[in-house]
């Protein structure tokens, strides 16, 4: 028959009897699988042979049973439901023979001909499960589809829901009429719309009309005013590296979502700014960019006002912080240059393994000490002259935060975590490299609105890898140079 003709049902684990043929790697998937959906559930684990991973697990779960033997047809008369996870397809047949005379239904791992049901990925946000079947094809396209389902709905989904079983239990009337007030308040929830403000939808073409306004400009000065050809002589060279620069760094933001303040930083320090200037440069830069985005995500819906509230002020009091050291260190910038070095070599490690997709188990729960990390972001940031996003945002999704409102929250809160930072070395500072901060500031704004049309065209994984070995070799530069400087460190 052509289609997936099977139909699905959620079982009530935690009130029948599981039983589990097999105790290796396999058998380990399938238990974790099934306990991942129902920590309640019991179970009986029946192999010759049990890997230390499943002892643990029992050791810890009262409602697990071992039985450290060879399978026999009466293991399953106490049986509601058989899984199979054993390496020897006769035995696997002849637990499905068993299992059919007492007529139980049985899952025979990776061999779907066998099974009478499947165990599908499934996606749990809260009371909310959505059990996803490929009719036994392609359970790697199962797991990709709950991957994408896990990162596009929020985890504020389950206060939705619980809010709306509060609604129905305060409804009166018949259920035609209750059906139909729920249809109305959820209708939201799938209508499509359009959150941009108006003017997002017109603000490259503002953009490129301002850019082409002083492009005029710039040229007839040049041509009428002998003056202004002499002031443009005598801007410092360095200007201009850095306005390509702070371009070219903000393209590559737009088009991988990260990387800017260490790219920033690593550049500047090859070219002999100090760290403090650096981290001035980078983060008065930063202030326009994530003041439109965090506008944009906050139009959208995309903040977590709890989490704002408890990032954004330890964030400030750290960025300030780091802000304030940094600037007082200013006259040992000898020594402070290769200390920001070592960070931004470390960051380019980071920046290559999320290219190549290298990161380790997300945690069990959700990241609660969302202040500290706050606080120890902003510090951070601060003195390396960047990684707020790096730190703060890639540990909240791997904690467990959903990827959306992380984003949007730690945009926003960049913006006044950025400007703070800004103030304190501008008031800390007796003199910075003006001509390099003003090539940042003014190139990465004027890239911002491109970077935004063009980072969908552009492989972000070639990019990454290009800019995380550029930044480790630049700051392995900045570090082999100190120590040439001073052999006895």
């Amino acid at each position: 028959m052509e289609g997936n003709q099977l139909f699905p049902v959620f079982l009530k684990l935690n009130h029948l009897h599981t039983v589990i043929i097999g105790a290796g790697p396999v058998g380990l998937e399938k238990l974790t699988a099934v306990l991942s959906q129902s920590e309640h559930a019991k179970i009986t684990i029946i192999a010759e042979q049990i890997c230390e991973e499943v002892t643990e697990l029992a050791a810890r779960l009262p409602q697990l049973t071992l039985l450290q033997k060879s399978y026999a047809a009466a293991d399953l008369q106490q049986a509601d439901i058989i899984i199979a996870a054993t390496n020897n397809n006769v035995l696997n047949e002849q637990i499905k023979r068993d299992a059919h005379v007492l007529k139980l239904l049985v899952n025979v791992a990776d061999k779907p001909e066998l099974c009478d049901f499947y165990l599908g990925s499934v996606v749990k946000k809260g009371d909310l499960k959505i059990a996803i079947s490929t009719n036994g094809r392609s359970p790697t396209i199962a797991k990709r589809l709950k991957e994408l389902f896990n990162e596009s709905l929020p985890d504020e989904l389950d206060i939705t829901l619980q809010q709306m079983s509060k609604f129905r239990n305060t409804l009166q009337g018949d259920f035609t009429s209750k059906v139909k007030k729920l249809n109305e308040v959820s209708a939201s929830l799938v209508e499509p719309k359009d959150n941009r403000p108006s003017f997002a939808r017109f603000k490259w073409i503002i953009w490129l009309a301002i850019v082409l306004f002083i492009a005029v400009i710039v040229t007839v000065c040049w041509h009428r005013e002998p003056q202004f050809q002499a002031y443009v002589a005598e801007i410092n060279p360095l200007f201009y590296w850095f306005l390509g620069a702070g371009f070219v760094f903000s393209m590559i933001d737009g088009a991988i979502g990260m990387s800017y303040g260490v790219t920033s930083t690593a550049f500047s320090l090859s070219m002999g700014i100090p760290p403090a200037s650096a981290s001035m440069g980078v983060h008065l830069s930063e202030i326009m960019s994530n003041g439109i985005a965090g506008w944009m995500h906050y139009k959208m819906g995309n903040v977590n006002w709890k989490m704002f509230k408890m990032l954004i002020i330890p964030g400030i009091i750290g960025g300030v912080a780091g802000a304030y050291l940094l600037s007082s260190l200013e006259h040992y910038e000898e020594y402070t240059k290769p200390v920001v070095s070592l960070y931004t070599l470390i960051l380019g490690g980071v920046i290559l393994s999320k290219a190549f997709k290298i990161s380790r188990k997300r945690a069990g729960g959700k990241i609660r000490k969302i202040g500290l990390l706050g606080l120890f972001g902003g510090f951070i940031d601060a003195v390396g002259g960047g990684g707020w996003g790096s730190i703060v945002l890639s540990t909240l999704i791997a904690g467990g935060r959903s990827a959306r409102f992380s984003l949007g929250t730690v945009k926003l809160t960049r913006f006044f975590i950025a400007t703070m930072s800004s103030l304190t070395f501008f008031t800390m500072l007796k003199s910075a490299h003006w001509e390099a901060i003003a090539g940042l500031v003014i190139g990465s704004a004027l890239a911002s609105p491109i970077a935004a049309r063009v980072s969908n065209k552009i492989s972000a994984k070639s990019i990454m890898v290009a800019v995380g070995i550029i930044v480790i070799l630049v700051s392995i530069k900045s570090i082999i140079n100190f120590i040439l400087k001073h052999p006895l460190f």
